[in-house]
């Protein structure tokens, strides 16, 4: 009898413990946030930045003002649509757009992307991060669609802003298009809407560069500037001679590609191209950045 009653009181044992290692499992699972609940996260960071706010305030603001200054300007004639800037409002918009694509599409992206990882490595939080039982694909992805999400409310900002500011200063007056041909403000205001949202996907490539440089050189400074810096040798670059191949692949390309869609015959095979390139570009910097997140040791920072 007592060899069963010990029998039993160990089989008993032994099934509180597997209902309480299942039950803490469970409270486990439980308590582990999902993907969304990380992105709030991330997105609250982001909104409690200054330099985010400020950001979108100057995508807001500046633009008008620079269209402003466009008309007690003589126009710069040997820029795309920089001899129309006093014919139509629509081409102080694409002209702002052609400038923007040299520099400011490029730091536009990296401004948060560039930073969003590295600025962890640079405050030592990393370890407060993993704490909350978040995974580092969950932080990554997180981190990722935040970046890319500010990036284009940032873009889509930019592009009211001029559009409308370029409209109500100078006028809606027809637009010259670029075989020669006038093409009526109706017909004219969607194409300079659709010209500034061609920018989208060369725009979330370099936001892609930014999320890797940002990974890998665990530098703020680093991760900001030096998409800016490849942006710059990319435009360089495609000024040479006989690289024709090699240019279709560069991110800059892509930010040229609305061209078409003001010519007399429009074309968007540039358009499509660009999409493709920016998507090669986001896939392999996106993975390689999560692999090098995955495999390094963040806890010692």
């Amino acid at each position: 009898m007592t060899h069963t009653a010990t029998g039993r009181d160990t089989a008993t044992g032994h099934n509180a413990v597997a209902v309480a290692t299942h039950t803490a499992g469970h409270h486990e699972r439980a308590r582990r946030p999902g993907t969304l609940t990380v992105l709030r996260w991330e997105v609250a960071k982001l909104a409690a930045q200054a330099r985010a706010r400020y950001l979108l305030l100057g995508c807001l603001i500046v633009p008008p003002v620079i269209v402003a200054v466009f008309t007690g300007q003589q126009p710069p004639s040997d820029t795309i649509y920089g001899r129309h800037i006093h014919e139509s409002g629509l081409a102080d918009a694409l002209l702002i757009l052609a400038f923007a694509h040299q520099w400011l599409l490029p730091l536009l992206a990296s401004l948060v992307a560039g930073d969003i990882f590295a600025n962890e490595d640079g405050h030592g939080t990393w370890k407060t991060i993993l704490t909350r039982s978040a995974s580092r694909g969950q932080i990554f992805a997180a981190k990722t669609l935040t970046a890319a999400g500010f990036n284009l409310l940032a873009l889509l900002v930019l592009a009211a802003s001029t559009i409308a500011g370029s409209l109500l200063i100078v006028g809606t007056q027809p637009l010259p298009g670029l075989s020669g041909q006038l093409i009526p403000a109706g017909t004219a205001l969607p194409l300079v809407a659709a010209a500034w949202a061609t920018a989208i996907a060369p725009l979330l490539g370099f936001t892609a560069l930014a999320l890797l440089l940002s990974v890998l050189s665990r530098n703020p400074t680093a991760g900001v500037a030096a998409p800016v810096v490849l942006g710059f040798a990319m435009q360089l670059l495609s000024t040479l001679g006989g690289l024709d191949l090699a240019r279709r692949l560069l991110l800059t390309t892509g930010f040229e590609a609305w061209h078409g869609l003001f010519t007399q015959q429009r074309f968007t095979g540039p358009i499509v191209q660009a999409g493709a390139v920016a998507a090669g570009w986001a896939v392999v910097c996106l993975l390689i950045g999560y692999l090098a997140l995955r495999r390094r040791d963040v806890i010692g920072g």
